[in-house]
């Protein structure tokens, strides 16, 4: 597998090629300190796998990812970094990046993911998935229009379908329409139990 390492650390980049120098399956056909080093060195040896840090000057690692997946397709971009925040990984994922490993990983875990990485399949660090799991199952937050926070308005003060279009100066049907949007949002099936879930949730602000 041939494999590039890039790393603006230069300790940190010499203790990865430490790591993966004993590894008869790996090859390292260069190291690049930032991300513009690093796609003109992809260019020419057209590696396997780039193991790419995050933070890096010039271009970042998630800039350096979208390069890499729209320039060199055959090279599979694994990120090595000791940041583990959830945009930093959403925004490597959406990227392209088909690995998010911390530097914590042992030698024998890096070596695998390099092997699995080269293959196409996806590697993540055991703490980096449990975080895409918990914000895959985390509810999207409901957002409602300022229409239809208007109409929920009429609704908490008391007002009929009718009287609220006349507030909005909308008919009747848009009423309806607004508040069948409303209820689908809000997982409920009336208009008392849609403003007792906004208020709760803090979609409606009522005057004291």
């Amino acid at each position: 597998m041939r494999v590039v390492v890039v790393d603006d650390h230069t300790v940190m980049r010499a203790g990865v090629l430490a790591l993966l120098a004993s590894e008869p399956s790996v090859e390292i056909t260069g190291e690049a300190s930032d991300g513009r080093e690093a796609l003109e060195l992809i260019a020419e040896q057209h590696p396997d796998v780039a193991l790419i840090d995050l933070r890096m000057p010039v271009l970042d690692g998630v800039e350096t990812t979208e390069e890499i997946v729209a320039r060199f397709p055959g090279t599979r971009v694994l990120i090595l970094t000791t940041y583990d925040t959830d945009a930093d990984i959403e925004r490597c994922v959406e990227a392209g990046a088909i690995g998010y490993l911390l530097k914590d990983t042992t030698r024998e875990q890096l070596v695998e993911a390099i092997r699995s990485a080269a293959r196409g399949e996806t590697v993540l660090a055991p703490r980096v998935a449990e975080k895409l799991v918990a914000r895959m199952r985390r509810p999207a937050p409901v957002v409602l229009t300022s229409r239809e926070t208007d109409v929920l308005n009429g609704v908490a003060d008391g007002l009929t379908n009718t009287e609220v279009g006349k507030r909005l100066m909308i008919s009747e049907a848009t009423v309806k329409t607004h508040l069948l949007r409303i209820f689908a949002k809000l997982d409920v099936n009336d208009r008392t139990h849609a403003v007792v879930v906004a208020l709760e949730r803090g979609l409606l602000v009522r005057a004291p």
